[in-house]
């Protein structure tokens, strides 16, 4: 192995140890940039932490509601045969409902939508791809939630 290579361990250098000896033939690795005055804030990072923040929180939460309403609706209320227009319109009379499939609705949405917006940046090559493929994200995630908002809250189950 030249001096240039590094072994087959994987392993770094240790710290202080020199950079290609016999002992240690790993080329060194230079410590990261550190942050000074002059380097530009990013905002992105921010973003990113809060969007990584908003995953493991929502779905936390996502859990609760969905065992919750699957508990609730089928194996306690009688499961699958019992559901219909009579048992939805039954449901959406109460605010409580409303506001638990709404809650549900709005979480499972955007969970994943900031997931698949993370894969979007990690795959796709070219910006402009990145770009139209985020934006009809973006719209169908939107166009979804307000249509299920407005079926949530405007259910009349007196349809004839």
């Amino acid at each position: 192995m030249s001096t240039t290579e590094t072994p087959a361990s994987g392993v770094g250098p240790v710290e202080g140890a020199p950079v290609h000896s016999v002992d240690n033939p790993a080329p060194l690795i230079e410590a990261p940039r550190k942050r000074t005055k002059k380097s530009p804030k990013s905002t992105r990072g921010n973003f990113e932490l809060a969007a990584w923040l908003f995953m493991r929180l929502s779905g936390v939460v996502l859990v609760v509601l969905v065992i919750g309403h699957l508990l609730i609706q089928l194996v306690l209320d009688g499961g699958v045969s019992k559901i219909g227009f009579a048992f939805v319109a039954g449901r959406w009379a109460s605010p409580w409902w409303q506001v638990w499939d709404l809650l549900m609705l709005w979480l499972a949405m955007l969970h994943g939508a900031n997931g698949l917006r993370t894969v979007i940046n990690d795959y796709a090559e070219r910006p402009a791809s990145r770009m139209w493929l985020k934006a009809l994200l973006y719209t169908a995630t939107v166009w979804t939630i307000l249509l299920g908002t407005l079926v949530i809250f405007t259910f009349d189950p007196n349809i004839r």
